[in-house]
């Protein structure tokens, strides 16, 4: 039985359903090509009284005989998140009914809920599913050197994680990773940030991981960009570019940093986008 605060879609056979992880908070500082006075007013119009609050959504997709999450939240790593576990337990899924785990990339706030306090798995009986790009990157000593120290221990935690599923890890270039799931290169934030796309009939879903952290200012904005991003100009390109795409294919959005409604349409607003929450 579903948890029937969680928001859900129903996609052929496969049900789609948000589920929260809770919060992390970002200064706006960290935002790049606009001013932190109008990324508040944006916030402010929009109506979010925590401005730099950024919920963490996870996707739990039923049906066709699989039971996969889509990211796994941060796990209350720097007390990002960790509401996963109990809200996946409120919407009837133990953690062993969980059989592949897909990654959009493996950021701590994503991968996080992969491992418990004591570096064991949580998901006993899930395949990790991940761009082959990514676990690379994660993987490249010579990125660990290289990086700048507030970006050492993502590596750490990404590691951990590959290491702790690496008998169940499956890469990735593109095309179908399982039945009924595409997925999308959408890279530059992270070297293989991937989305995962889902076609049934006349509609169409794509989960894009972390496109934007602040929806609310990014896609009116997609300019704007975030200290998070490895490639902040090709972050904002690919942005740009799936913005015009989700408005002309009018494809519903599912992301990690959308918001606790979990799904959303992009529309068209003059020169620019506009984000309209399904009810």
């Amino acid at each position: 039985m579903s948890n029937l605060t969680s928001p859900t879609q129903q996609f052929g056979d496969l049900t789609i359903t948000a589920v929260s992880d809770g919060y992390l908070h970002a200064s706006f500082d960290f935002l790049a090509n606009i001013d932190p006075a109008d990324a508040t007013r944006l916030q402010e119009i929009a109506g979010i009284t925590d401005h730099t609050s950024i919920h963490i959504n996870c996707y739990l997709v039923r049906g066709g005989g699989h039971t996969v999450l889509i990211d796994a939240g941060g796990g209350g790593f720097k007390q990002w998140g960790g509401r996963l576990k109990t809200n996946l337990l409120l919407a009837g899924i133990q953690p062993c009914e969980i059989d592949a785990i897909l990654l959009t990339h493996a950021h701590p706030d994503h991968v996080g809920g992969l491992m418990d306090a004591s570096g064991a798995a949580v998901f006993p009986n899930a395949e990790l599913v991940a761009h082959h790009r990514e676990v690379a990157f994660w993987q490249d000593d010579g990125k660990l050197s290289r990086a700048p120290e507030r970006a050492r221990g993502n590596f750490l935690v990404a590691r951990q994680v590959f290491d702790g599923y690496r008998d169940r890890l499956r890469t990735f270039e593109g095309g179908e990773v399982l039945p009924g799931v595409t997925a999308m290169p959408l890279p530059g934030h992270t070297a293989g940030h991937t989305g995962y796309r889902f076609d049934s009939g006349d509609k169409s879903l794509l989960v894009w991981g972390d496109i934007v952290h602040f929806p609310q200012i990014q896609v009116p904005r997609p300019d704007v960009s975030i200290a998070f991003d490895q490639d902040a100009h090709l972050a904002a390109e690919t942005r740009t570019k799936l913005l015009d795409c989700a408005a002309a294919e009018q494809l519903l959005i599912a992301g990690m940093h959308l918001g606790e409604p979990g799904f959303a349409g992009i529309k068209r607003a003059g020169d620019t986008y506009a984000l309209a929450y399904e009810k």
